[in-house]
């Protein structure tokens, strides 16, 4: 094969590459995806606020299904603070969670998708990293349990690339069995990784 021709075909697939003939290959039944996200928990979390709010990490790793809608399976730490007197009192959730993502809209060229989700959740909850007694002397009812419940998430997913998309979420977590409450309602953003 000459030189020339060799060229000229690797010109052709890069521009089919570059010029959006690629985008045919997203969320192709069994792809497989790894994904990190930040969010904020109960409000803004921030230096002057940080008795009130709270913030949350989770890894998971998603499965595309025939129709590209994803099953998603990971973990999540979530930690609050809980104003208390003039204090606050610390409280992480550790959960791993399971659930299906469908998605209910998508941009022609799939480079934008809004996906609805629905997730499962068993954990652990410490309250004041797992001590009963308070500073003050007082003591709490639970101070360590464990935790389950459900989520609903709405996820609009933007690709920057074939292989990375941006993540931005709107989330309604359902807990039972801790001190924290019924419901903890997130926002943030995160980054999916497909390989």
């Amino acid at each position: 094969m000459s030189v020339m021709k060799r060229n000229s075909i690797l010109i052709i697939l890069l521009l089919a590459l570059f010029t959006g003939q690629a985008e045919a290959q997203r969320r192709l039944p069994g792809m497989k995806a790894v994904r990190f996200t930040v969010e904020m928990a109960d409000g803004f979390y921030c230096r002057a606020n940080r008795h009130d709010a709270g913030y949350a990490f989770s890894l998971a790793v998603a499965t595309c299904t025939k129709k590209g809608n994803q099953w998603v399976f990971g973990g999540e730490i979530l930690q609050r603070n809980n104003p208390y007197r003039s204090t606050h009192i610390p409280l992480v959730q550790y959960t791993g969670e399971g659930g299906y993502y469908q998605t209910i809209l998508s941009a022609p060229g799939k480079s934008f998708f809004l996906n609805l989700g629905v997730s499962a959740l068993l954990g652990y909850e410490a309250v004041n990293n797992g001590n009963r007694l308070l500073d003050d002397g007082a003591a709490l009812r639970k101070h360590e349990s464990f935790i389950y419940g459900g989520a609903v998430t709405l996820e609009a997913e933007g690709y920057l690339s074939d292989r990375i998309a941006l993540l931005l979420r709107l989330r309604e977590r359902f807990v039972w069995g801790g001190a924290s409450g019924r419901c903890h309602f997130q926002y943030g953003a995160g980054i999916r990784y497909i390989f």
